[in-house]
């Protein structure tokens, strides 16, 4: 049976190399830009200086979790936290798995591992694929399905614009919840300008929906899902 090894570092405890074998996962297996880019068909690639800049930023207090399958890293996710109304915050800011090593539950693994110190109330993703959604619903929370709508439209604004990462900070929200009026087909999202194709995230939405009910609505370009959830429970082991 193959060894899965699952560890978290602190942002200061991130070395050079392992932000080279980061580097080296997002940009082998994140995606590629879309039909609206100007380079389209592309690979979506990142440096390790914007990597870091982007994701272990000086002025926030970031976390890096990985896996590795037999000594191999397979999947890492990036979050960043915070307070907002006296409620301690928890976003995921990346979560990247191999191609080689999907559907095995190491993405629901690498968002437990964040929850695994119970001292977090609210939990945050931004993301054009849809299985981070239901990996980022449970494990933090509850199936995707009996997401609140609710909470989201009523916490997002406010959780978003405290976070110290700038795109989740100044991404648009756009979704039914937000305006009865928004025609982009979106139940609750953001438009983020990131064009980054996806009929790959839609062939798996189309796969989702044969077994349950998907409540955040359809994708257009430069868009990305919104799933914002309460903790369990707050029960702080540090």
């Amino acid at each position: 049976m193959a060894k899965q090894l699952y560890e978290t570092f602190a942002s200061s405890k991130v070395t050079e190399s392992m932000l080279v074998e980061a580097t080296t996962l997002f940009n082998e297996n994140y995606g590629t830009w879309g039909d609206n880019s100007a380079k389209k068909g592309r690979p979506v690639r990142l440096s390790t200086r914007r990597l870091r800049e982007q994701y272990l930023p000086d002025a926030a207090q970031s976390i890096y979790t990985r896996v590795t399958v037999d000594g191999v890293l397979a999947g890492n996710a990036f979050a960043c936290r915070w307070e907002h109304g006296g409620k301690a915050v928890c976003w995921v800011t990346q979560l990247v798995v191999s191609k080689d090593y999907r559907e095995r539950g190491l993405a629901t693994g690498l968002l437990r591992v964040l929850r695994a110190d119970n001292c977090h109330d609210i939990y945050g993703i931004m993301s054009s694929h849809p299985a981070a959604c239901l990996a980022a619903a449970k494990a933090f929370s509850t199936t995707v399905e009996k997401v609140s709508l609710d909470f989201i439209g009523k916490n997002a604004q406010g959780v978003m614009r405290e976070s110290p990462i700038p795109y989740i900070r100044d991404a648009k929200l756009c979704g039914t919840i937000f305006d009865d009026n928004d025609s982009t087909g979106l139940v609750s999202g953001v438009n983020t300008e990131f064009f980054v194709d996806h009929e790959k995230p839609m062939q798996a939405l189309k796969i989702i929906r044969e077994s349950l009910q998907w409540p955040l609505g359809e994708l257009p370009d430069g868009h990305e899902y919104l799933l914002i959830v309460p903790a369990k429970a707050r029960r702080c082991t540090s």
